[in-house]
């Protein structure tokens, strides 16, 4: 894996250079394998926390995993082209846009003891500014090569908070052309409903149930490219005990094969339909 400037994996990315790289800053990683019509996203995968913030913010780590979206990389992982943030969501958050990237409060909770200072906010914006800079360079290539792109944009929730039953999969789709898309949408539903989990652990999948799909990363996406379809997946945190912090690793390795196979065929399916 290389350590590589914002310059210069766009740079490669016009090029169309294949390469394995983390941001210099270590706020992000891309893998590209190969260029195809599609790219996987983990936005909020990430759990790193600068360290100067440590004193300034009220949440523990574990309150930070419990809403950042661990395994949200590794379930994509295999893919050709995955885009992850390292950082957590409560330091800046990729899926909101910039003036509101920063959280004051989280979940009910001030965030920060004392107020960050702009010098402080100004260094995660930056991160934030350029991690958008490398997911645009790279949709457009992919759509002018292609004519059309698919972005799987990866997410998990957590389930034990909610009142009534929720499904394992979610699709939120308020921010995108639900008219010219209703079929590849649905596609993506039936696929991700038909997967069998190990230990007899429900599966379905339904749209716009939990969550509509309101992201900053779909919005701009949707926003720029005209004929790329972002996927806003939403994960029920089956993979885990949300409570006590442990991972199923066989849940988790489950998932990950079924959407080695299936993202391709949704891919193909998206890729062959008259939009």
């Amino acid at each position: 894996m290389e350590n590589l400037t914002i310059d210069q994996i766009i740079a490669k990315i016009n090029r169309k250079e294949r390469f394995n790289a983390v941001a210099a800053d270590y706020s992000f990683t891309l893998k590209i394998d190969e260029y195809v019509p599609y790219i996987c996203a983990a936005v909020h995968d990430g759990h790193q926390f600068r360290k100067e913030l440590w004193q300034h913010c009220t949440h523990s780590a574990y309150e930070r995993w419990f809403e950042e979206d661990p395994c949200t990389k590794t379930i994509i992982q295999s893919q050709p082209i995955v885009i992850a943030g390292l950082d957590s969501r409560f330091e800046y958050d990729l899926n909101r846009d910039p003036e509101h990237a920063i959280y004051e409060d989280a979940w009910g909770k001030p965030l920060w003891i004392t107020p960050l200072s702009a010098e402080m906010k100004a260094k995660s914006r930056a991160k934030h500014h350029a991690f958008y800079r490398v997911v645009h360079a790279l949709v457009a290539v992919l759509e002018a090569q292609f004519n059309r792109c698919l972005v799987f944009d990866m997410h998990s929730y957590n389930w034990q908070r909610w009142d009534r039953e929720v499904p394992t999969w979610n699709l939120g789709t308020a921010n995108v052309d639900q008219t010219r898309y209703h079929v590849a949408i649905e596609h993506w539903r039936m696929m991700l409903d038909a997967l069998f989990l190990p230990n007899n652990i429900k599966n379905d999948a339904k749209i716009n149930d939990t969550f509509q799909g309101n992201g900053y990363f779909l919005k701009y996406i949707s926003q720029q490219f005209k004929n790329t379809l972002v996927l806003a997946t939403e994960l029920k945190k089956i993979y885990c005990d949300e409570l006590s912090q442990r991972i199923y690793p066989d849940v988790v390795h489950c998932i990950e094969s079924y959407l080695k196979q299936t993202i391709t065929l949704q891919v193909t399916f998206f890729c062959e339909s008259e939009l």
